[in-house]
């Protein structure tokens, strides 16, 4: 909890929760390979208030599409004054602001006052976006990417043009209105879905991105959520976006790494070695078959996982 009574935020107006926007000092959270991104309404105080204690790994506290263009301003300045009053978190906190030239630019330049650990520009199309968002931002923040336009997705492999652009979200829902499709295709056995979750996350992985899965809707249909979140990790997946801790709980189990694979991978590591000390990088083995340099490498990659937050 960032505040013991949040009752006078309930009615301040603009003006005192500007002057309420305090120097950041917060201790950032260590979150290298999130699970969960849950995205935050900042008008909801409860919620906001206790964004130091969640179980995402990621807290995406959203201005752009939950929040009326005459409450803007005003979520805006309410995330600035929690964000900033905000001493420690177990989640990397992510503020969604709106299309750059869509209020976008104004949003960035206040949030750079408190630095949140990243900010997410919605509707990127181009490079030459990318870069506009970046020539205004603070330095020390990295810069997330929301993927929602079919153009956006043609570009999708040059658009991490610096490092500090480090993830990119799938916003299926404004993606299939991008490309002149309906709504009702997003469903778990649906081919044209299959293609473009593949294509987000292959085209993630050959820009450097990390992905995020889109964002499920119906936040009560808990096993259906579920179940979007195992096909996405069969895909290759390794976080999804989250509506409410219920998500959060079930995207953290699902794309969790298993003991099971810890052990397979830490057996397949000593045993190559043991046999390339011998100068033999190719053998049989009685419990896993035949091991190799690439199955070395994906054991590698495994602990890897295992060795980060």
């Amino acid at each position: 909890m960032i505040f013991e009574d949040i009752t006078p935020f309930e009615t301040m107006d603009e003006a005192a929760l500007e002057q309420r926007i305090a120097t950041p000092s917060r201790k950032k959270a260590e979150v290298s390979q999130p699970r969960s991104a849950m995205m935050l309404n900042p008008l909801k105080l409860k919620h906001l208030n206790r964004i130091d204690d969640l179980d995402a790994g990621i807290v995406v506290i959203n201005l752009e599409d939950g929040v009326a263009p005459q409450m803007k301003r005003r979520a805006l300045l309410l995330a600035a004054v929690f964000i900033s009053h905000l001493r420690e978190s177990r989640s990397r906190i992510v503020v969604r602001v709106n299309p750059i030239d869509e209020g976008g630019r104004e949003e960035i330049m206040l949030l750079n006052r408190v630095l949140p650990d990243s900010i997410r520009v919605a509707k990127i199309r181009t490079p030459e976006d990318v870069q506009k968002a970046l020539d205004i931002l603070d330095p020390q923040i990295k810069l997330h990417l929301s993927i929602e336009t079919k153009e956006a997705l043609e570009n999708l492999t040059r658009l991490r043009v610096t490092e500090r652009v480090e993830c990119a979200s799938l916003g299926v829902m404004d993606m299939l209105n991008s490309l002149g499709l309906p709504h009702a295709l997003l469903r778990l056995q649906n081919p044209t879905i299959h293609y473009l979750l593949t294509r987000f996350l292959i085209d993630c992985r050959i820009a450097g991105f990390y992905p995020i899965g889109f964002t499920y809707q119906e936040y009560h249909d808990t096993a259906t959520y579920r179940a979007w979140c195992e096909m996405e990790r069969e895909m290759g997946y390794t976080c999804k976006s989250c509506l409410g801790p219920a998500q959060v709980t079930i995207a953290n189990e699902v794309f969790a790494h298993t003991p099971e694979a810890k052990a397979r991978a830490e057996y397949i590591k000593k045993r190559f070695e043991e046999m390339a000390a011998q100068n033999i990088s190719g053998f049989m083995d009685e419990k896993y078959g035949f091991i190799d340099e690439p199955l070395y490498k994906d054991a590698l990659l495994t602990l890897e996982k295992f060795s980060v937050k």
